[in-house]
C-alpha cells in the first residue's frame, strides 16, 4: 500500500477541495474492502447524498471523513435528522477515517468503523446555525469516536505503518454479529463493550462489570434490573466469541487474529 498523496488538477483553488480530491483519489486506488478483503472499492459520483465508496464485490458502503489533524473525540458529519432516520433505517454507510500529513503528502492514519457500531448514543446534534446563516436553523451531527468501543475501530494504517490484511479482516469478522441485533440490543451490548474497554485489562472478573451499573442506570433509566443485564450481554459476548469464560466469575477478551 502506497502512502503518498498525489496532488489533484491545478483548477481546485480551495485548499479543503485539494484535500478532499487527493484523499479520495487514494481511497480509490490503495484502499481495500476491510469486509471482503476486496481488493478495491469504487467511488460513487459526486454529491451523492449518503456514502462515497462502495465494495462492488460485498456491496458495503463507505463514508469518507479526512483531516491532516489527528482525529478527537468527535467527528463532524451531516444532518442530525437525516443522520437519526439512516439509523432507525439501518442503511447508514461504514465509515472511514483517514488522517494525512500535508508537509510530507502522506497518510497518516486509517481506520474504519463498522456500520453496525453506530447507534443513536453515539450520535450528537450540533447547535443550529445562526439566522443570519444561509440554512438557518439548520443541525448538524457529531460523531462521538470516543463512545465507541476499540473494537469498532479497526485501523489499517496506524502513524504511518499498514497493518496486516488478514489482521483488519479479523477485526471485521469479530464483531459482525452485531448486524443481526437489533438497535436497542446493539446499544447494550455496544455500552457494556464500552465499560469493559474502559477497564483497561485482559481479564477481569464479573463485579468489575457490575461496578457500571448505576452509569448504564442513568442512560437507561427505565430497566430496574441493569446487573442482570449486564450478566445476560457478558453472556452474549462470551457467546459470539468476543469474551472468554475463565471459570469463578471471570472473563478474557478474546482478541482477533493478528
Amino acid at each position: 500500500m502506497n502512502l503518498s498523496l498525489e496532488d489533484c488538477d491545478e483548477r481546485y483553488r480551495s485548499a479543503s477541495q485539494r484535500a478532499r480530491v487527493f484523499t479520495e483519489q487514494w481511497v480509490t486506488r490503495w484502499a481495500y474492502c476491510p469486509s471482503c478483503g476486496f481488493a478495491a472499492v469504487e467511488k460513487y459520483p459526486n454529491n451523492r447524498p449518503v456514502a462515497d465508496f462502495f465494495c462492488s464485490n460485498c456491496s458495503e458502503q463507505f463514508e469518507l471523513k479526512s483531516t491532516k489533524a489527528k482525529f478527537g473525540a468527535r467527528v463532524t458529519d451531516g444532518a442530525y435528522d437525516s443522520m437519526c432516520c439512516r439509523l432507525a433505517a439501518n442503511d447508514n454507510p461504514n465509515l472511514m477515517l483517514l488522517g494525512y500529513d500535508a508537509a510530507t503528502a502522506s497518510v497518516t492514519n486509517f481506520l474504519v468503523v463498522p456500520k453496525h457500531f453506530f447507534v443513536r448514543n453515539i450520535v450528537e446534534p450540533r447547535k443550529p446555525l445562526a439566522v443570519t446563516a444561509r440554512r438557518a436553523g439548520w443541525i448538524g451531527c457529531n460523531i462521538l469516536l470516543n463512545a465507541i468501543p476499540s473494537a469498532g475501530k479497526i485501523f489499517v494504517i496506524t502513524n504511518g505503518r499498514e497493518h496486516p490484511k488478514r489482521s483488519v479482516l479479523s477485526k471485521w469478522r469479530q464483531t459482525a454479529f452485531l448486524r443481526e441485533k437489533s438497535p436497542d440490543a446493539r446499544g447494550w451490548l455496544l455500552d457494556v463493550m464500552r465499560c469493559v474497554d474502559s477497564l483497561n485489562r485482559n481479564e477481569f472478573a464479573i463485579e468489575d462489570a457490575y461496578a457500571f451499573a448505576p452509569e448504564l442506570q442513568l442512560l437507561y433509566p427505565g430497566n430496574k434490573h441493569v446487573r442482570e443485564k449486564i450478566r445476560q450481554q457478558l453472556q452474549v459476548l462470551r457467546d459470539q466469541n468476543y469474551l472468554e469464560f475463565i471459570g469463578q466469575g471471570r472473563y478474557r477478551l478474546s482478541r482477533a487474529d493478528e
